[in-house]
């Protein structure tokens, strides 16, 4: 399983963020440290905004920074809300399966438990985790980019 860049870009900005929790960050800083786009980054922000992770504040000196404690944001919720599909085979899928052998197959199942056991790992850890100890290496990289 491969996640999209809009997950990936949500969990970096929020990572981000993180770093300095009460800082006011702007969308152009964040988009050069990680060297990507500023177009993608204010949609991804927008998603957060309305999830209630992240808090803009407009005008002058304004910017963006966690709504909530890193401690709070489960990285299991934040990836089931940004990928638009968790369906691992044809066999998942809404709209139903041109599978022959879809009935007697064990393969749905396998994949289900998979898909589960992914998804509990991440809902094991926070931003925190994923920021905590490395705080200060994370701060020197994306200042160096």
């Amino acid at each position: 399983m491969q996640l999209t860049r809009y997950s990936e870009y949500s969990l970096r900005v929020l990572m981000y963020l993180a770093l300095d929790p009460e800082r006011l960050v702007t969308i152009d800083e964040i988009a050069r440290s990680y060297d990507i786009s500023k177009a993608h980054l204010m949609k991804v922000v927008h998603h957060l905004g309305l999830r209630g992770d992240v808090m803009t504040v407009r005008g002058r000196g304004g910017g963006l920074r966690l709504a909530r404690p890193p401690e709070q944001i489960r990285i299991g919720q934040v990836v089931r809300s940004t990928e638009e599909n968790l369906a691992l085979a044809e066999c998942f899928e809404a709209s139903g399966s041109q599978c022959a052998i879809e009935a007697a197959c064990g393969l749905r199942s396998v994949l289900h438990e998979a898909l589960g056991a992914f998804l509990g790992v991440l809902d094991r850890h926070t931003l925190a985790d994923l920021v905590g100890r490395r705080r200060k290496r994370l701060t020197r990289l994306l200042e160096a980019s």
